[in-house]
């Protein structure tokens, strides 16, 4: 356990925190938020759980709040550049100034042994529930996303749940089942589902939530989307709109506003996308269906990666895999190796390789989003 330094900035004490772990201590943050809850009044949480839409689904429903004049503050995870963005406020990340101020209060009211054993996440958690005090709303995305996940420390009012998809094995099971089990189980009240789930997850939901509230996704809504706004995302802004719909807050003439790093255009050739799993692949391979691209891609170690290659390999005309500084980061050789099992012409990137003729997708994470952008 690292010892804590109360008198060291935000920052520096965030930097020397457990941002990756093989073990969940959930009794750490319950501990924390038993303490912290007695001098916060808790708005009305809204929780985003699943594997892929949460953040956009997310920041969707925080936008649309906000221009319904309602306080609101959205936590999602993780940040592509600064870590004010992961905390957004009344349509703004939140400055370093509120940080630290929140920072400064928290480590008054917790214990010296609490604190050394928060995790990176868990402390986030507890920072931004603190900052949404006495807000309308605050719009919670989980991180792992199951049942004993920071973001469900608190009692939330409405589950949000925009996809479910195998990913974090190490943590919530090897089958869409067991996955899906413990981020249902994170569901206190009433809840919502997005569009188009596996048949066994619906199964599922009908016996763990059978004593909750579901609300209806509505399809045909009123609302004009923009042109050429990518199909998940448009399933993702009706998701956030059935949730107006139920709040009774809804509008036809919102304005959408999506997070960066989804599905984003930085240049008329070059997309970005923080994708990193089989489900985040097939949303990308149905995008850009009839296309070739040059993918610009590496991934974490325990991501399926071969599998998200295979589904893209339709789409792929080269792989070029961006080097980034991260043990966590599948050996580039490993991975040039299964490119070439899967007949995929590979190479190591460069800038200087970008043409203005070809169309690129940067994707496999955060980091590799992160990495790419710093240099761009």
């Amino acid at each position: 356990m690292i010892e804590t330094n109360l008198n060291e900035s935000f920052l520096d004490f965030l930097n020397q925190k457990t941002l990756f772990y093989t073990k969940i201590e959930y009794d750490t943050i319950k501990k924390s938020w038993e303490i912290l809850s007695k001098h916060i009044k808790l708005p009305y949480v809204i929780h985003i759980v699943g594997t892929n839409g949460k953040g956009t689904t997310g920041r969707f429903i925080a936008t649309f709040l906000q221009q319904q004049n309602q306080s609101v503050l959205h936590y999602t995870s993780p940040h592509i550049i600064k870590f004010n963005e992961r905390i957004w406020i009344n349509g703004e990340n939140v400055t370093d100034e509120q940080l630290e101020n929140a920072h400064q209060q928290i480590i008054k009211l917790l214990p010296e042994n609490l604190l050394a054993k928060l995790t990176y996440f868990e402390y986030t958690t507890l920072l931004a529930l603190f900052l949404s005090s006495n807000f309308d709303f605050i719009v919670l995305e989980a991180g792992l996303g199951g049942e004993f996940d920071a973001t469900n420390v608190v009692v939330n009012n409405l589950t949000v749940v925009p996809s479910i998809g195998v990913d974090h094995k190490d943590f919530l099971g090897d089958t869409i089942i067991e996955i899906a089990s413990t981020k249902l189980r994170s569901c206190d009240n009433c809840y919502i589902f997005g569009d188009d789930f596996p048949k066994e997850v619906i199964a599922l939901k009908d016996t763990i939530l059978k004593d909750k509230k579901e609300i209806p996704y509505i399809k045909n809504l009123d609302f004009n989307f923009p042109k050429q706004i990518p199909e998940y995302i448009i399933k993702n802004a009706t998701l956030a709109l059935s949730v107006m719909k139920y709040l009774e807050l809804y509008k036809n003439d919102f304005i959408l506003e999506v997070l960066e790093g989804r599905c984003q255009k930085i240049k008329e050739n070059i997309t970005i996308d923080v994708g990193h799993n089989p489900l985040a692949a097939n949303v990308i391979l149905e995008e850009f269906k009839n296309k070739k691209i040059t993918l610009i891609y590496n991934s974490y170690k325990d991501k399926d990666f071969k599998e998200i290659l295979t589904i893209l390999k339709p789409i792929i005309k080269e792989v070029l895999v961006i080097q980034c500084d991260d043990e966590r980061m599948i050996d580039e050789n490993i991975l040039l190796n299964i490119l070439k099992k899967l007949s995929l012409k590979a190479d190591i990137f460069k800038f200087e390789m970008i043409k203005k003729e070809e169309e690129y997708l940067v994707f496999g994470s955060f980091k590799v989003v992160e990495k790419f952008l710093s240099n761009f």
